[in-house]
C-alpha cells in the first residue's frame, strides 16, 4: 500500500509549488520545525512534485512518477535517515544501500507511519559516502534526482577522515543541475554551521486543528493508532498530538509526560509539600529523556496559559508565566548534562512557585 497522504501545511505547500513553477526553488532546502510535524513526509511531497510529469497541478498523484514515490519505490528519490551502525566498521556502499532497502521496506509496510530513531542511530560516514556515489549517477527515470535526508542533525561529520563530510558540503554548496537536496531537522541548532549555511531554511509549523482532525480521520492512521495505548476520544488524541502527528507514535511516554507536567504545575500552586512530592516523581527511576519530555510538555502547557492571560489582558500573569517559561527553557539546556533531575526539578518548582502560577 502507498504511504498515507500529507495532511496540512497547505500554505507552505502553495509557496513551494509557486517557487518551483517560477524556477525559484532553492536546490538545497532545510525543513526545520518541532518533532513529529511531518517534515520528512513534506520532503517526500516536494520530491513527488518535482518528479511529477503532469501538465496540470503537481503532484497529480496519478502519473507513474507519483505512484512510484507514494510506494517509496522511485529510483530517483532516495530517502536517508538515521540507522544503527552496521556490524562491519567500514561497510561497502552496497551494504549500506541494502540496509536502507530493508529500512524503507519497513516504513512502506507501516504506510509511512514510524516512530523517532533511537539514540544509537545516526547518519554515519558510510551513509554519506553512499549518498555521494548516488549523486554522481544520472537519473534513472525522471529529469532529476531527489535526496531526502531526515534528522540531518544526526549526521556524523567525521570518523578518522573528514573527506566524506567535506564532499557532502561541496554537494550542498554546488549541487548538480539535476539534483535536489532536502534536509530535515527538529534541532537545526545542532547541525554543523557549515551545513546550515549551505541550505535555505524553511520552517514547518505544527498542524492546525482541522488538519489534525483530517489526519486522525484517515482509516489507515486510525487502524495503526488503535493498536497503541491511546485515549479513545478524538478530542483527547488531538490534545495529545499537539499538531505533531509523529508524537502519537510515541504516545505512551508522551501521555505520561503530559500528565506529569500537568501534575507538577498544579502541585506548585498548592505549597511546598505538594510540589516536593511532584519533584520526587522525577527521580532517577525515570530516564533522562522522559524528564526532557516533561519539560517540553510544561512549556506547551505554560504557553497555553500565557495565551489565555494575554487574552484577558492580565499583564502581571503574563509576566509571571513568561519568566517561568524562560526558566524551564534554560533547564532544557542543562538536562543533557550531568544534572540530577530531582535537583533540577526542585529548582524549577521554586522558580515557578516564586511567580505564583495558581
Amino acid at each position: 500500500m502507498p504511504i498515507i497522504p500529507l495532511y496540512g501545511h497547505e500554505a507552505l505547500r502553495a509557496r513551494l509549488a509557486s517557487a518551483h513553477a517560477r524556477g525559484a526553488l532553492p536546490p538545497s532546502l532545510l525543513l526545520h520545525g518541532p518533532r513529529g510535524v511531518g517534515k520528512q513526509r513534506l520532503a517526500l511531497w516536494i520530491g513527488q512534485m518535482l518528479l511529477c510529469d503532469s501538465d496540470g497541478d503537481r503532484p497529480c498523484g496519478a502519473c507513474r512518477h507519483c505512484r512510484y514515490v507514494l510506494d517509496l519505490a522511485h529510483p530517483d528519490l532516495r530517502w536517508f535517515f538515521p540507522r544503527p551502525r552496521l556490524p562491519n566498521p567500514d561497510p561497502r556502499t552496497q551494504d549500506v544501500l541494502d540496509d536502507f532497502v530493508d529500512a524503507i521496506g519497513e516504513r512502506r509496510k507501516s504506510n509511512g507511519l514510524y516512530s523517532a530513531p533511537g539514540g544509537s542511530e545516526a547518519l554515519y560516514v558510510a551513509t554519506v559516502r553512499a549518498i555521494l556515489q548516488l549523486a554522481s549517477l544520472t537519473p534513472a527515470m525522471g529529469r532529476r534526482k531527489i535526496f531526502v535526508i531526515g534528522d540531518a542533525e544526526r549526521m556524523v561529520s567525521q570518523e578518522g577522515s573528514d573527506q566524506p563530510a567535506n564532499a557532502f558540503l561541496k554537494m550542498l554548496e554546488e549541487p548538480q543541475a539535476d539534483t535536489q537536496i532536502i534536509l530535515t531537522s527538529s534541532e537545526p541548532g545542532s547541525l554543523l554551521p557549515t551545513i546550515r549555511s549551505r541550505a535555505i531554511a524553511v520552517r514547518v509549523p505544527p498542524l492546525v486543528e482541522p488538519a489534525s482532525r483530517s489526519f486522525l480521520g484517515d482509516p489507515v492512521v486510525n487502524a495503526a493508532l488503535d493498536r497503541l495505548d491511546l485515549p479513545a476520544s478524538l478530542e483527547q488524541r488531538i490534545e495529545l498530538m499537539e499538531g505533531a502527528p509523529g508524537m502519537l507514535l510515541e504516545s505512551a511516554d508522551r501521555a505520561q509526560a503530559i500528565a506529569a507536567a500537568r501534575e507538577f504545575l498544579d502541585a506548585v500552586s498548592q505549597g511546598r509539600a505538594e510540589w516536593s512530592r511532584a519533584v520526587a516523581k522525577m527521580s532517577a527511576a525515570r530516564a533522562r529523556g522522559f524528564f526532557a519530555d516533561v519539560l517540553d510538555a510544561m512549556t506547551v502547557q505554560l504557553h497555553a496559559r500565557l495565551r489565555g492571560a494575554a487574552g484577558r489582558s492580565d499583564a502581571s500573569r503574563v509576566t509571571a508565566i513568561a519568566h517561568s517559561i524562560e526558566h524551564i527553557e534554560d533547564a532544557k539546556v542543562r538536562v543533557d548534562g550531568n544534572v540530577n533531575p530531582q535537583l533540577l526539578g526542585a529548582s524549577i518548582a521554586r522558580e515557578v512557585a516564586t511567580w505564583s502560577l495558581s
